[in-house]
Parts: C-alpha cells; structure tokens; sequence
C-alpha cells in the first residue's frame, strides 16, 4: 500500500511539472554578430541578415523575426530573395547555394530550408570554373544566373535548383564576342556583377573583374553590346529606363554608359574624390526622384593617404552632398522606395555594417536617423552587467519613457520603413526592464517586454567625475567646409574614457524610483528619477574597509576623481550620494532597500552599510584574509603575474616535449601501464557510490574574503517572537556574516542614526564560495521585495511559523533554522556531478492549467551550463536542462534571471539569448508572412521544378481561391513521374 502511494505521490507530481517547467529558447534579441551579408524584399518588405556562423536572420514589422541556421558551419556571403516570393537563396563560402522559403504552419510563419545545391563543372575542371561569384534572382522568380571565377554564367532554375545546360553562358562564347582591340585576348577574369535590364528581363549585364561590361539577351543567347571599361570592375547599376548603366571601379572612378546595342565609349566618368589615389567604389546605385535629379549613392572611394580607414557611403542629390562616416566596416546597403510597387522616390537608406544596422531618412531635411526598434547594437560600449526588473508599476515606466523621449530629439519622426509580416503575438502580460550596465560607465534600459528588446533610456554616470572626454566633443557634425564633406553616423562607440568607469553591479527599486549603481574603482552612486533638469554638487562618502589593518599596500588603479563644482544632470536618474570604497577595488556585491534608505555593498576587501537618507556610514567590515596579498594587487596589477606564469608554462611544454623525444620508447611503454591502471580505476568508480568527495578549501586560498553576495531581510536573529532587519553577507571563503539593523522610528528617520550590531557567522566546513542567501519565512516562501507588500503586489510574509535561511554555496544549498542556526537539510550538487553553481535566482513558476496556482523555485546555472530549478523550502532537484555550452564561460557569467522562470545571457559580445523555464511566461515570435500579390507575378501557372517544390507551392497558395489551385495541380499531373525520378536521383546522390 505504501509502494501504491508513493507511485501515485510520483506521478501527481510529474504532471506537476508538466504544469510547471518547460525549458525554451524562444528569441534572440539585439545585434547578430559578424554579419557577413544583406538582402532584402520590397514585396515582402522583409530585411535578411547572413553571419559568418551561417545563421541566416529575417527582420520585417517589430516583433516579426525567423532564424534559420544553416548546417554547414561556413560563412553566408550573398543572399538573395526570389521576387515577389517567400522565397530566399542563400550562397555560403563552401560554395554551396541553399533554398529557404516561409511556410505557413497552423496560421504561424516558420523559416524551412527546403533545398541545397552545389555547381558541378566537367571532370577534371579546376575548382575556379564552379566558384559562384555573383548571383542574380531573375525577376521572373524562375531563374538564378550564377557568375563565376572562372568567367562562366550558369543558368540555374529554382526552387529546384535544375542547371539548364543549354542556357549556360561559357567564357568563350563571351570572348569570342569581344572586339580584339580591346584587351587583345587578355583572360576577362571572374564574373563580378550581374544585373537584369529594367526594362527588358530577357537582357542581363555580366561584368568581368577586368572591366569589360557585356549586355547578353538570355532569350537569342548572344551578345548585344560591349562596355569597354579598363579600369579592374568592383559594381554595376542598370538605371531604372533601361538607358544607361553606371560601373564602379578600383580607383575610385564610376563611369555612366548608354545602352544603345552599339560599342561605345563612356559617357561620363568621374572621381568624386579627386585626382589623388582613392580607394575602389565598392557599389553604386543611381534612383530617379519624381520631381527633381536623381539620387546617386556610393560605398568607398574615399581619398586613400587621407582617409582610407573611414567607412563611407556618399550620397549625392541635387546640390546636397554627404559623406555618411560610419562606426564599423560596412557590410552592404539597400534603399527603400515609396508607392505600392515600391517604384516612387527613395525614402530610406538602409545599411549594414559590421557591428549595427544604420537607416537613414532620405525624405527629411538633412537626411537624420531613423530609431531602429530591433537590431541595436547592445555592445555599442562593451557589456560589463544585467539587472532584470519585472512587473514596472505604469507611472515609473511613464516617467523612465518620458526621459528617454527628451534623448532623442535628433532622431527621425519617420515611422520604421520596414514593415514586412503580421506580428500575431499577444500583448505582454506585464512592462518588464532590463538593464544593462556598460564600460563607459552607462546603464542603458531596454524595454524587455516582448520580442523586441527596444532601447528606452540611457543614463551616463561619467558626468560626476573627471575623465579625459572632451566635453565640446559632437561627434554627429563634421566641420563646415570642409572636403570630403563627412558626418558621423551611428551609435557604436566601444572605446572608454576611462575603464574606472566600467559599471559592475546595478540595482533598481520599481517602487520608489531609486537607483543604485556601483563600478570598476569602488564607486557606488545613488540616484533618484526627476523628471526635471537639476543642478547639484554630489560629494564622495569615503568607506575605508581595510579599518587600519597593517602590511596592505594596494597596488591596482586610483579612484576616479569627483567633480567638486555642480553638475547639471538632464531629466531622469540623478545622482544624490556617492560612496567611494577604499582601496578602490570592483564591487562585486551591491543590494539597495528602499524602504529602509539604506544601501549595502561588498567588494575583494570587505562589506559595507550606507544609509542614503542621512548620507552616513553606518557599517563597515573588513573580511580580508591576512594571507591574501592577491586581493591587493586589483584586476590590472595580475596581468604581470599571468603574463609570468604563462612563460612558465610554455617552458614546461617545451621542457616536456624534448623529453619526450628522448625517452618516446620507455614513454609508449608507461602510457600502456597508465592505460591499463586508468581502466582498473574505472572499473572501480562504477561500482563506488553516486557521490565524489570533496577536498575541504584552504583559508589561504585567494579572495576568501571577497563579498559574493548580500542580502537584507526581516527576520529573527535573537529570539523567535521578535523579528528585526538584519543585513547578510557572503564571501568566497564559505563565510556568512549577519547583522541586526535598529532603524529609528520614521517621525525620527531622518536625525536618529542607524545602528548595526554583529549576531551570527556561520562558516561552512568545505569553505565553498556563498553566491546566494535567502531568508524563507513561515511557510517556507521568500521574503517580498521592500514596499512589495505595501503596494499590495505581495501577500506579507508570514512572521508567526519559523522563518529558515537558505545559503546557496558553489557545491550545495543547505537550510538552517531561525534563529538558532542549526542545520536542518541540504542538496549536494558537486558531490553528486562535478558542477559548480554560477548563477541563481528566486523565480515564480505559475501553473499553465490554473490560474491560481504555482511554485516559487531556486533557478540555478551552473558551470557546466546546465539550468537546474529546486523546489522550495524541501530544496529538492525538480527539473534540469542543458542550457549554456559549458566552453562558454562568459555566456555563464553574464546570465541574469527573471521573477517569472525566464532568463537572458549573452551568446556574443552584441547578442542576448533569451530562455524560458515556465510554461506560462513565454515570450517568441509569433508571426505570419503571406505570399505577395503582385501584378507582374507569374508564379501562379509557372511550371515546377521538382514534386518536393510543387507541393510546397500548392501548400503556400492555400489561401487562394480554389480555382487557381485546381489550375496548378492540372498543370502539374503530366510531369509527376518525371518529378519523382528527380527525388529519387537526388536522393540517391
């Protein structure tokens, strides 16, 4: 009977976390790293990224997003949509071409790769025949024109990717075509650019890398004019009349010639940049306006002794010229063009370089920036933290809004230019905020909502100190006159002024509105939201930690010096106290408690308690370990000693390699020993119990006395029927400190001082670091935030049941009875697999069949990557999942986790992973791209290439009227057996 309940215990709590726990990685938010490649739809509006890690990224209206990932770990060098299609073709650095298509699927859109395709010359051809170098989607979406480095164009059909022989355009067809006085037979190099006629889609432009220009007609196959250019090819634009076609060359030339089926000499020729030697012109596009010059626009071709490392694209209209001088390397660019064709006057410049995504307004007076709402550069200063907010009450989001708004007024009142798909998910349940801190020494907050990480506000905290920027510094206008005629464009700005500035923890109270933010050079800065203009002297409360310890000397960087003169700070977070550390070393602990006015804060030295209210100190504890002469020596003074120990190590290596040269033979024969005894040992651990030992630390360890963590609580410290407010510590040495507060009645809050007094330390037996503490109360739930209960978003805590204290080390969580201490159970993890805690958080996992149920839990990350959550108060294992690869260790140390079962961590220095463990709080895309209705369109009665394809295609016009699908499907039943011979040989092969 007893067996029979336990069963019955088992599996009701396996449905339980059904109910509870699922593990997803649902989007990636911010700036895809290394992008290698651009491409865009006008009928589908839709904006397509490839990176070099073969990720392939569609981007349409905010909130619609797909990701794809290509198999191949090559780098995607070219993609291209199909025409008015939901189609894509993808050309990746292998060589190899791949076809993906958006598949509607139970009324949601998904990125499917549904075919790949490799050129295959005739035996024995050398690799350089097949080498795709240009691609060209011909707009009748049937046909793709590969451009090769060997001079070839093949003639592709798609979506089944077919190689149509017989409409292959050989290199001696051309050349033997090409007057002789032109290059005398000279070889006409690979294939650098192919671009359709406007006007006539049966005649292309193929231009050779030695510059010659040849106009083809695909449908008489043979050439129709010869463009003589000289000068080593690097772009072609075919105007948008058919009448003219613009090259771009090595030398920073671009030439206009006449279609007119007659070899003739330019019409025009032009270095914008002058006569010195510049650098090639990459790309040039020309886009006639309805009233007025065309718009002319340009990447390179910069003056290169001058200006060969700038990154610019020239934009020429009328009597407006603009040199656009961008942050990074630029990748590629587009525009997009007004009117229901997508034919009217450009209206957006669109470009993407190596580290953000620029769109410029090309209809406003002096051509501003457009806001991007997705795709921004998170690492625009390097990342250096996260703090995560949930559930903003409506008037702080409002206010924080409201400031950002007032940042922004250089921006463009354009609405986003691209705007491709429906964005089908529902509204956020709650205004959630992430905030990230930075090396420069800004907190950027992004609304962390839904899909789209959008970027609200941005507080600097460098205005309170002296550094060496150049407060006169614009970095948007170049100086007037001058030539060529640069502006700054962008936000990507990695280099700090000062890397003492570099914020290392971050904490936000939602309900009051205060802010506290502490850095690199011990420095921790209080702040308040105001939504004026303030200006105010903030003076440095300095908090000696070492209290007079005799024999330290530090020996990393000074602190940052305070600016004794007033600040004007703009509306928003301003700062009122600063509390400086000394020695000025990282904070690596920090808490605020609003409600109490008080701040504490830890670093490699010590722990500290500063009430912001009377601007006084009101603890502080030394926890430096007299053996430990590293935690003076500060992160900057270690580079000598890793940089000593690393050419200790490389001795060694080729220490032990000489030797092993030497003895190889009695060597092999003690590997096979070695071998033979490892086996034996093996054997022996199956047969040892689950858990491993684990060897106790020593108290000379290094930073034993570093503050890991620090955590506020009321609870009870001296007896069992007085609770009081006390303050917890935890260092890298398994200690935990805690202290009972006697804060003044609030009629005398403000002149009464408040008081700290030591009541327990608690030190673990294996000296395992302490990363979190959390006080449970009496039915075992975690204590509310400060004004939680207040604000009636919590139920109070209950103070009347035994409160328990949970202490998370790196290898276990124990729980300790209040207020004796006494141990009472814990959970091992690193004696039972190895791992070791990162990471850990409280969260709230709500049931996704009841409303009004659900579970708090421990979410932990350990070094292994793995996420793990454990119940509370039983502290026993629920579910676990891989979740980080474990070589990543910065994507470990960056993860911070939410209230509600989700969490963030960053998987490039510009990108945020976001997952989820909670059935019900989930945020992913959820979107739909319907097929475009385009006039010009024959995909409707195209023939299809392949059964595979043809189903997709009668799949995707689903939601047409049955009659043209009764069309295709007759259309199609003659050539079924020849369809399916082709997937049988393809599959063979």
């Amino acid at each position: 009977m007893k067996r029979f309940r336990r069963h019955g215990q088992e599996s009701q709590r396996d449905r339980l976390k059904q109910e509870l726990f699922q593990f997803n990685k649902t989007v990636e938010h911010g700036f895809p790293h290394q992008p290698s490649a651009l491409g865009y739809s006008p009928s589908l509006q839709l904006l397509a990224i490839g990176t070099r890690s073969g990720a392939i990224k569609l981007y349409g209206a905010p909130g619609v997003e797909f990701m794809g990932l290509h198999d191949e770990n090559a780098a995607v060098t070219q993609v291209h949509f199909l025409p008015c299609q939901v189609e894509l073709v993808t050309l990746l650095d292998d060589n190899s071409l791949h076809m993906w298509t958006l598949r509607a699927h139970k009324g949601l859109s998904e990125l499917l790769e549904i075919g790949r395709f490799t050129l295959t010359g005739p035996p024995g051809a050398p690799p350089s025949v097949t080498r795709v170098t240009a691609v060209l989607a011909h707009s009748s979406g049937e046909l793709l024109l590969l451009g090769t480095e060997g001079g070839h164009v093949f003639v592709v059909e798609v979506p089944g990717f077919r190689e149509l022989e017989e409409r292959n355009i050989s290199l001696d067809q051309v050349a033997s075509s090409v007057p002789d006085d032109y290059i005398g037979r000279r070889n006409l190099e690979h294939v650098e650019a192919l671009q359709e006629n406007p006007v006539n889609p049966n005649q292309v432009v193929i231009g050779y890398g030695r510059g010659l220009m040849v106009i083809w007609d695909l449908e008489r196959q043979c050439a129709v004019q010869h463009i003589p250019a000289t000068q080593q090819l690097e772009s072609v634009w075919w105007t948008e009349d058919g009448g003219y076609i613009l090259s771009s060359h090595s030398d920073g030339s671009y030439c206009q010639w006449m279609v007119s089926g007659e070899d003739e000499d330019e019409e025009k020729s032009d270095i914008p940049y002058g006569h010195f030697p510049c650098k090639a012109i990459s790309k040039i596009v020309q886009l006639p306006t309805e009233e007025g010059p065309p718009f002319l626009l340009f990447s390179g071709g910069m003056p290169r002794a001058s200006y060969g490392d700038r990154h610019c694209i020239t934009v020429i209209h009328s009597k407006t010229h603009v040199a656009l001088d961008f942050t990074s390397r630029i990748i590629d660019f587009f525009t997009i063009r007004d009117g229901p064709q997508h034919t009217g006057d450009p209206s957006a410049l669109v470009v993407l370089v190596e580290e953000e995504l620029v769109v410029i307004d090309l209809q406003t007076e002096g051509w501003p920036v457009i806001q991007t709402p997705y795709l921004v550069p998170l690492h625009s200063s390097a990342i250096t933290c996260s703090h995560h907010v949930s559930a903003i009450p409506l008037k702080l989001w409002e206010r924080v809004i409201a400031a950002g708004e007032l940042q922004n007024t250089h921006y463009s009142k354009k609405p986003w230019p691209i705007t491709g798909g429906q964005n089908l998910a529902p509204d956020p349940p709650q205004r959630d905020l992430l905030l990230t801190g930075h090396e420069d020494g800004t907190v950027r907050f992004w609304d962390a909502s839904g899909v789209c990480l959008y970027p609200m506000y941005k507080l600097s905290t460098a205005g309170v100190f002296h550094t060496d920027a150049d407060p006169n510094d614009n970095m948007n206008q170049g100086t007037e006159g001058e030539w060529p005629p640069f502006r700054k464009v962008g936000c990507f700005d990695p280099y700090s002024d000062d890397p003492r500035l570099g914020v290392q923890k971050i904490h936000l109270c939602k309900y009051s509105g205060y802010l506290t933010i502490a850095g690199t050079a011990g420095q921790i800065l209080v702040l308040e939201l105001n939504d004026e203009a303030a200006e105010q002297t903030v003076e440095a409360k300095v908090v000696d930690l070492l209290q007079g310890q005799e024999g330290f000397r530090w020996k990393g960087h000074t602190r940052l010096d305070v600016r004794e003169e007033p600040v004007l700070f703009p509306p928003g977070f301003q700062p009122f106290a600063l509390v400086q550390c000394q020695p000025p070393a990282v904070v690596t602990a920090l808490t605020l408690h609003s409600e109490w006015k008080l701040v504490a804060f830890g670093t490699s030295h010590g722990f500290g308690l500063y009430d912001y209210q009377q601007k006084n100190n009101v603890l502080i504890k030394c926890t430096l370990n007299p053996t430990d002469q590293l935690a003076m020596e500060g992160p900057l003074s270690r580079v000598k000693s890793i940089k000593k120990s690393l050419r200790q190590s490389f001795r060694r290596i080729r220490r032990s390699r000489v030797s092993l040269r030497k003895h190889h033979v009695h060597n092999a024969a003690k590997l096979q020993e070695a071998n033979a005894r490892l086996e034996a040992e093996l054997a022996e651990m199956e047969l040892a119990p689950v858990q491993r030992k684990i060897e106790a630390r020593s108290s000379d360890d290094s930073f034993t006395g570093l503050v890991r963590t620090i955590y506020f609580a009321d609870t009870f410290l001296s007896d069992s029927s007085h609770s009081t407010p006390s303050l917890w510590a935890g260092t890298n040495g398994g200690c935990v400190f805690a202290y009972m507060l006697r804060l003044p009645p609030v009629e005398h809050r403000a002149e009464e001082p408040v008081t700290a007094q030591p009541a327990k330390e608690i030190q673990l037996m294996h000296r395992a670091p302490v990363v979190g503490i959390v006080v449970l109360d009496g039915h075992g739930a975690p204590l509310p935030e400060p004004l939680e209960v207040a604000h009636d978003l919590a139920r109070s805590p209950d103070m009347q049941g035994s409160h328990h204290l949970l202490v998370i080390s790196e290898e276990q969580f124990k729980v300790f009875t209040l207020p004796k201490v006494s141990a009472k159970m814990k959970l091992k993890l690193t004696a039972v697999d190895g791992s070791r805690v990162r990471r850990v958080g409280v969260a709230w996992f709500g049931s996704n069949r009841s409303e009004d149920y659900g579970e708090s839990g421990l979410v932990v990350l350990t070094n292994q990557g793995d996420v793990h959550v454990v119940s509370l108060p039983t502290v026993k294992m629920q579910v676990h999942y891989p979740c980080v690869r474990r070589e990543d260790v910065s994507g470990i140390a960056s993860c911070v986790f939410t209230k509600h079962g989700q969490g963030f961590y960053l998987i490039s220095p510009s990108e945020f992973e976001r997952f989820s463990l909670s059935t019900r709080c989930v945020v992913e895309p959820r979107c739909l791209v319907e097929v475009p209705l385009h006039p010009g369109s024959s995909n409707k009665h195209r023939p299809q290439p392949d059964g595979a394809s043809s189903a997709h295609r009668n799949a995707r016009q689903g939601s047409e009227d049955a009659e043209v699908l009764q069309e295709i499907q007759k259309s199609l039943e003659g050539d079924q057996t020849s369809f399916l011979e082709n997937n049988v040989k393809s599959a063979v092969a």
